[in-house]
């Protein structure tokens, strides 16, 4: 039976009680922290009590408005900012990342409930997208040259798209909030934050690390509310927004998109993911559990890119599960503050319905229960790392995103029913592939429709490296060189020679 670890240090204990006390709780419009219009609040919860944290303002639609209209108001003096000292504010905001990066690593502990260490892992992570776009704001990369005919000087330029809405989901509290922010700094374009209602108080303290750092007034304005609609609709219909960028369901993100039309909006799209993990007969075993552990259990399963699907040679299946059963026994569920913990809580109650209900699915359509299975005891919103094999095709933990501990494994006889396998999904966001043979598992990634791929790794997200999905999980990319073009316009000035 999983036991739950919950005893944490008097220190931390300290620490958590100060911070819910200092850290900003009102919404940030035009430079002024304020309450809603309104008055209203809703609540925030601790998902490994049950416990309600703190009340955060709730923005209105008025709020929201308001939110655009500073950030319309300080567009024209943002975009003409020199790009120097775009990026100089940029690089202050990283140190003061990494300044309080305890404090961030805390308070996303207790709001989403990963463990204190993966906590710290995303206030490293999510920093470098600060230092990364510091780094790329300075780089011009217009042209001015000739046309081909040789009868015009051709001039092309980037300039800011303007203001956009940045809607972040619950599961990296700081590293969404810095992967859309920093780019939109970076490009000289103002915003409208609207960070997720379950996972806020990450996004509020960023926000005043941010204004510490430099942001003039009204070029980041947070809007937390318990109604994403009362942000979303009255912003997405004013014709002085620009571009929404999105990450969370596929579902929501379609009906962004249809809004998105009446105005022509630039969008990103981070959306859903059904991702395979394959493991091929000449794998090294130890490689590939150590890569299923980090892409399977990483936050706790909710992430976009977690493994979804396993699918292993049949000549090896009974000893990767095996082995990988072994190491899902040992993991430390409980307090993500609490020492010993590897494992923390779900994001809330639903979360644990959904997963056991997927579970549930599958054991009754023919799935083997190898570990776990079974809910854990309260308070708080824990299910235990759950490793299941035989599981048929039609199950819906193989067509769905799990978006929790369970791993699914089902097995291949060759390559190409491999790939037939992992490409029979809407979604096509992350990857995984484990092989002895790179050049095979190149050739593999080029029969594979994901735009991300770990090759014998199980974590692969970079600041530097492009993050996106092809079909259903999204449109455009962040991070990389690719990141600051989505905020960017294209502009072109033909001259007479």
């Amino acid at each position: 039976m999983t036991t739950v670890s919950t005893d944490t240090t008097s220190e931390r204990r300290e620490r958590a009680s100060a911070l819910l006390s200092s850290t900003p709780t009102g919404l940030l419009i035009g430079g002024t922290w304020r309450d809603a219009s309104d008055g209203a609040t809703f609540a925030v919860e601790n998902p490994a009590t049950g416990e309600t944290l703190t009340q955060v303002a709730s923005a209105t639609s008025d709020d929201a408005r308001a939110a655009l209209d500073a950030a319309a108001a300080a567009q024209a003096a943002w975009g003409a900012t020199p790009t120097r000292e775009r990026a100089e504010i940029l690089r202050r905001g990283f140190a003061l990342v990494q300044e309080r990066r305890e404090d961030l690593a805390t308070l996303m502990t207790l709001e989403m409930g990963k463990p204190l260490a993966e906590s710290r892992g995303e206030v490293t992570y999510g920093g470098e997208f600060l230092r990364w776009f510091a780094e790329q704001a300075t780089h011009d990369e217009g042209r001015y040259t000739r046309t081909p005919e040789g009868s015009l000087r051709m001039l092309v330029q980037r300039r800011p798209v303007g203001p956009c809405l940045l809607i972040t989901p619950w599961n990296f509290p700081l590293a969404m909030a810095t992967r859309k922010v920093a780019p939109a700094v970076a490009a000289g374009c103002t915003m409208v934050l609207k960070p997720a209602r379950l996972t806020p108080l990450t996004s509020l303290l960023f926000a005043e690390l941010m204004v510490e750092a430099g942001l003039p007034d009204g070029v980041l304005n947070v809007v937390p509310s318990a109604s994403a609609a009362a942000v979303s609709e009255p912003l997405m219909a004013d014709p002085r927004l620009r571009k929404v960028s999105f990450t969370g369901s596929t579902p929501v993100g379609q009906d962004l998109l249809r809004a998105a039309a009446d105005n022509v909006l630039r969008t990103s799209m981070e959306l859903g993911g059904n991702a395979p993990l394959i493991v091929f007969e000449d794998a090294d075993l130890d490689a590939a559990v150590d890569g299923a552990m980090a892409a399977k259990l990483r936050n706790g399963g909710e992430a976009c890119t977690a493994a979804n699907r396993f699918y292993v040679h049949e000549s090896v299946a009974d000893e990767f599960v095996s082995r990988l059963a072994d190491r899902f026994r040992a993991v430390v569920v409980g307090d993500g503050l609490a020492d010993g913990t590897t494992l923390g809580p779900l994001v809330e109650a639903k979360a644990v319905d959904s997963v056991a209900g997927l579970v549930d699915d599958a054991v009754a359509r023919g799935a083997q229960v190898v570990v776990g299975g079974s809910r854990v005891d309260g308070p708080g919103h824990f299910f235990p790392p759950t490793l299941l094999r035989d599981v048929p095709a039609d199950a819906r933990c193989m067509t769905e995103e799990i978006f929790g501990p369970v791993a699914p494994v089902a097995t291949f006889a060759t390559e190409d029913e491999a790939a037939e396998l992992a490409n029979s999904t809407e979604y096509g966001l992350a990857s995984y592939v484990f092989t002895g043979d790179v050049r095979r598992g190149l050739a593999f990634a080029e029969r594979l429709e994901f735009g991300l791929l770990g090759l014998n790794a199980g974590v692969i997200s970079n600041a530097a490296a492009p993050f996106g999905g092809m079909k259903q999980s999204g449109i455009g990319r962040e991070g990389g060189f690719e990141g600051i073009a989505e905020y960017q316009e294209t502009q072109y000035v033909g001259m007479p020679l």
